[in-house]
């Protein structure tokens, strides 16, 4: 009785072990009222990247990379792709304007990082070369086509956004007088400028110039401004496009001192200029005299003398 009992622990053992391995049996005549439709099995996903965390980033890039391969062998097929170094220099920009990181997130309901953003953009500028090539060679069904797909990447306010670079056209009364504003510092000047009586000509380029005048805040250049730096440059628009007396210029000015009204005021005779003569605004831009100069005196900061010398101090 005693070596049994000893068994006993074992024997207990192998029959759990039996039960719980065995599988329940089934009659089958039972499974003949199985209705084998209503088998709930699981759909298969619709694209291979189910399984991944970003689903709808992969499927992005896979038809963009795929639009990018058929847009190169259209291209290549139509014998205009590679172009060569002058040619693509000869090509009109074609300046897209892509969703910010956050708003392809919304649209692609996912989250993005920094470098699959940079990888997503790389490909749409391709895209986007691919484009303006076609563009520019005639084929307007290929550009369309690819303009299509770039559609879903692209701001929906792109005019008003490419807007913001332009500048604004300068304005023209009904005598022929051009409105500018120009600034400078703390200085800012309304400009009106009108062609003298008698502008000079290729022929008398190198003759003494007309007579013409400059008044601001209705008193003559020479007395509104005594130094000559200043004068030179209010002056350095016209002599820079060789138009010394060319135009009768009225100006107010306000704020600031001499220098950044004088810097004002030839801001706004540069922009009038190149209103009065587009010819002239590549000599101006060449010369920066139609930009605004952005260089402002520094505020002064807390716990020192000016913007940036500190105080001395004496060892005791």
């Amino acid at each position: 009785m005693n070596h049994l009992l000893r068994f006993r622990p074992s024997v207990f053992t192998a029959c759990r072990r039996s039960f719980a391995t065995q599988q329940n049996f089934v009659p089958p005549k039972s499974l003949e009222a199985i209705d084998p439709s209503s088998s709930h099995e699981l759909a298969k996903p619709v694209t291979p990247t189910f399984y991944t965390g970003r689903s709808s980033y992969y499927e992005s890039m896979g038809a963009l990379e795929r639009a990018v391969q058929h847009s190169r062998q259209m291209l290549t097929t139509l014998n205009i792709f590679p172009l060569p170094p002058f040619a693509l220099e000869a090509l009109p920009p074609l300046i897209p304007v892509w969703k910010s990181k956050e708003k392809l997130n919304s649209a692609l309901d996912t989250k993005l990082s920094a470098t699959r953003y940079r990888r997503m953009l790389a490909l749409l500028n391709e895209l986007n070369h691919f484009r303006r090539i076609a563009k520019s060679a005639g084929h307007d069904d290929v550009g369309s086509v690819i303009q299509d797909i770039l559609d879903f990447f692209e701001r929906d306010d792109k005019e008003e956004h490419l807007k913001r670079g332009r500048k604004k056209p300068v304005k023209f009364d009904e005598y022929g007088r051009s409105y500018t504003l120009g600034r400078r510092k703390e200085s800012s000047a309304r400009v009106w400028m009108i062609a003298s009586h008698n502008p000079p000509n290729d022929a008398q380029r190198n003759s003494p110039p007309p007579t013409s005048q400059i008044l601001i805040n209705n008193v003559p250049l020479n007395k509104y401004f005594p130094l000559p730096g200043d004068r030179e440059r209010i002056l350095a628009p016209f002599k820079v496009t060789g138009t010394v007396g060319a135009y009768n210029v009225f100006t107010l000015v306000r704020g600031g001192g001499s220098t950044g009204q004088s810097g004002a005021i030839a801001h706004g005779i540069a922009t009038g200029l190149a209103g009065h003569a587009p010819d002239l605004e590549s000599i101006l831009r060449r010369a920066k005299l139609t930009r605004r100069d952005p260089r402002m005196v520094e505020r002064k900061k807390t716990n020192r003398a000016k913007a940036r010398k500190g105080y001395g101090w004496v060892k005791r």
